[in-house]
């Protein structure tokens, strides 16, 4: 019977791929009409009531007022009375990885970010490239469902990279070979870290991404300063602790001292955290502004991990979607925490509070905000799908209105990636992916959770279809063999 059940659901999680029917026989039949809706304009936080979104050919062509005359029929109606439209969510930091044995587990975490009115995610690099470049593609021509990819293909590190996947290099004829085969591979943008590379080698590869014309995202290595990275085209900061330390008036010091062997990585960190001052903070976060650079703050990925001694989401719900193979790369972080005393207990606590406390500042200064979670595999209890709506609500907690932490997850993240003339707002013009709330998410940011309808490329997906996808998945991963 269940499993009668279980192909029951799959038919109907399929049945929303296919395309949208519209009668095309003259009549000026349009796909989809959502009528009586609030739109949100994320640009300003205007509340637009009483609109009528016209959707065709993927596409939203119209937002007019609610009984305003029309020529055209809509091959879908959605009643949007009582419903706020925002656009699609996006999740500028994710992973997918864990070796070729987890393709599938990972596969199937693509329905989980839809369910949760996600339609875009930059995948910021693992071991499983070639899926995910197939599975961009995929997605892009409606084969399988799931939110648009962005993806950085494997990421560039130094030689003997304790991440699996990487390009590693240890000369700059080795760093232009992984350049060109990344560009040949179409990815959407070039990661880069910190674990083996050389200072030198990163900052060149800042520099030859930009040459190129490619948008760079990074983990600062220890030697370089966030000031001298930043001047050098880094795009986007990967998680808000390397931005932290640029409030530190002697951060150049800190980096020269740990390139010279004199400090070592936590040493610099308590001289960054001694030494920081809001005044330092707010003209380097001006000059990050200026110069382009964009921070993904990560905070509920690090908030899961400061916090496992209070909470060591044993018994989430949200496990029965995540398989078993991915639930056990989230050893390698608990374990390492579960070796912290009571002191070093503290100190990630303080670390934390204190890191995420300067989201404002960020925010004044200018700072483009992306709104990112780090979920997927290795990193513990960060969920792939109700994750991002974990991380707006971090952001309102530590400073952002709801307005601005709505930004970081929808303009912020189409412009950095050069898709805001087709993505991030709802306009005429605009991609029709676009998420229904039951509830203002610009009076609370919780409202995101209140999800009634997403449209996906103009295909629509009402709550049943939704929570099709989620039990879908749930039967998918309770069928999938324990690790042994």
């Amino acid at each position: 019977m269940s499993r009668l059940r279980g192909v029951a659901v799959l038919s109907l999680v399929l049945s929303c791929l296919a395309p949208v029917f519209t009668a095309r026989a003259g009549d000026g039949t349009v796909d989809v009409v959502v009528r009586d809706v609030t739109v949100i304009d994320v640009v300003d936080g205007t509340r637009l009531p009483h609109r009528d979104l016209v959707i065709d050919g993927g596409r939203i062509v119209a937002i007019v007022a609610t009984g305003a005359p029309r020529a055209r029929k809509a091959a879908t109606t959605v009643d949007g009375s009582g419903r706020f439209a925002i656009p699609g969510l996006w999740d500028m930091h994710v992973h997918f990885g864990g070796g070729t044995a987890l393709i599938e587990e990972n596969r199937a975490l693509l329905p989980l970010y839809v369910a949760h009115g996600i339609t875009g995610v930059r995948d910021a690099a693992g071991d499983l490239s070639d899926s995910v470049l197939a599975w961009r593609d995929a997605v892009a021509e409606g084969r399988e469902l799931g939110p648009r990819i962005f993806t950085s293909g494997p990421k560039i590190e130094g030689k003997d990279s304790i991440w699996p996947g990487d390009l590693e290099v240890e000369n700059e004829a080795e760093l232009d070979a992984a350049l060109e085969g990344l560009v040949a591979r179409k990815v959407d943008f070039i990661k880069i870290t910190d674990n083996t590379l050389s200072p030198a080698l990163f900052m060149a590869a800042l520099q030859k991404v930009r040459d190129r014309g490619l948008v760079s995202s990074a983990h600062i290595p220890m030697a370089v300063s966030v000031a001298d990275a930043s001047a050098a085209g880094l795009g986007s900061i990967e998680h808000i602790a390397y931005a932290y330390k640029a409030g530190a008036p002697d951060e150049a010091a800190l980096s020269r001292a740990f390139a010279a062997g004199t400090l070592d990585t936590r040493a610099v960190w308590e001289g960054a955290e001694a030494t920081f001052t809001d005044d330092t903070a707010r003209a380097a976060y001006r000059r990050l502004a200026a110069n382009g650079t964009a921070v993904t703050p990560t905070l509920n990925g690090s908030r899961v991990v400061a916090y496992l001694d209070e909470d060591d989401h044993a018994g989430d719900d949200y496990l029965r979607y995540i398989g078993p193979g991915l639930q056990a790369t989230y050893a390698w972080r608990v374990g390492r925490a579960a070796k912290d005393d009571a002191e070093a207990i503290a100190r990630r606590h303080a670390r934390f509070e204190r890191q995420a406390a300067i989201l404002p500042l960020l925010q004044a200064a200018g700072v483009r905000i992306l709104a990112g979670t780090d979920a997927g595999f290795l990193n513990s209890f960060n969920y792939p799908g109700v994750g991002l709506h974990d991380e707006l609500d971090l952001f309102v907690r530590y400073g952002l209105t709801p307005l601005q932490a709505l930004q970081a997850a929808t303009l912020n993240g189409a412009r950095f990636l050069g898709h805001g003339d087709t993505h991030g707002t709802l306009a005429p013009g605009k991609a029709a992916d676009v998420v229904l709330l039951r509830a203002d998410p610009l009076t609370d940011v919780r409202a995101v959770r209140a999800i009634d309808t997403v449209i996906l490329q103009g295909r629509v997906h009402d709550r049943a279809a939704l929570d099709a996808m989620l039990e879908d998945v749930r039967v998918r991963v309770a069928a999938m063999p324990a690790v042994p």
